[in-house]
């Protein structure tokens, strides 16, 4: 624990001290912004809150259940979506809140909630938000706030990493990460998806499995009605061939995607899907990792308690 700097506007009287725990990577202790930025959020919650490191080798969900046991009721994961996808994972059917304070390169989630992403501004907006229970999604055990892929996405990441590490973590440098990727595109996968126990055969570069409206609605893309319907907008992308994948993704740069011509999608609860590798790379919320097929894509059966902005 470290003592927190006095508000400089204190937080909302019926905010108790140490009713907020802010978790941040540990990383971030070393990224001049992040550091700024998370001053920032904790001179606006004062008192009220308090502020813990992790690092990836530490158990997140000890980490999180230890500020819990001292009296945090909303836990504020700051950084990108991988940090709130963390985080949530820890709380998923807890009483205790999620809130997120954005550090990272996208957003997507605190985007969605209508969270800005001004540290300051971010902070007053939890403080002034409302306790809502929602929907999430979970690939096998794992937990998805935005979304979950197989294929050209995850390859994309694994690249955006190695090239984050050279270069640093800049907008154009995921950019690059995505040019070099397809660079080395080879084939589609084989799968077989049973959607709500309806099977088919696919061969598709990319399989994209979204419960984010506002991912796909700044992308231009279908699925918002199965989101808001609380089912998965399950998007198969239809490039057989690298020329074909550089011009789907300039569409979707663009925004003229076409469903039916470029990609086609499917509304599910329930999604399992077998593939011809017996272990492949799988994506979720910006994280990745390599897993045995089939995958489970399903909805959670507990709620995940989030603060809400007034202005969502």
């Amino acid at each position: 624990m470290v003592a927190m700097p006095q508000p400089d506007d204190p937080a909302e009287p019926h905010v108790l001290p140490g009713e907020i725990c802010v978790i941040a990577n540990a990383a971030s202790g070393t990224n001049a912004r992040d550091t700024e930025a998370i001053d920032r959020a904790l001179s606006i919650f004062g008192e009220a809150a308090r502020l813990e490191h992790w690092s990836p080798d530490q158990d997140l969900e000890r980490v999180v259940n230890q500020a819990i046991e001292n009296g945090a009721r909303t836990i504020v994961a700051a950084g990108g979506d991988g940090t709130a996808m963390a985080v949530a994972q820890a709380l998923l059917g807890s009483p205790v809140a999620l809130a997120v304070l954005p550090l990272g390169t996208f957003n997507y989630f605190a985007r969605g909630l209508g969270l800005p992403e001004d540290p300051e501004a971010a902070a007053r907006a939890i403080l002034a938000g409302h306790r809502h229970d929602i929907s999430v999604g979970m690939v096998d055990d794992q937990v998805f706030l935005n979304n979950a892929s197989l294929g050209v996405y995850p390859a994309i990441l694994k690249e955006r990493e190695t090239v984050y590490k050279r270069w640093g973590r800049r907008r154009i440098m995921a950019h690059w990460s995505v040019l070099k990727t397809f660079l080395r595109f080879q084939r589609p996968m084989k799968m077989r998806l049973t959607a709500d126990g309806e099977t088919r055969e696919v061969r598709a570069p990319l399989l994209f499995v979204a419960r984010s409206s506002y991912q796909l609605e700044r992308f231009g893309l279908a699925g918002q009605q199965a989101i808001s319907n609380d089912n998965f907008a399950v998007l198969i992308g239809r490039a057989t061939s690298r020329g074909k994948l550089f011009k789907i993704t300039w569409r979707l740069v663009t925004g003229t995607m076409q469903e039916g011509r470029d990609y086609d999608m499917l509304a599910a609860r329930d999604l399992k899907v077998e593939t011809s590798r017996p272990r492949t790379l799988v994506a979720f919320d910006g994280e990745k990792s390599t897993k045995k097929s089939p995958f489970h894509f399903r909805m959670a059966e507990r709620p995940l308690t989030i603060i809400l902005p007034e202005a969502a």
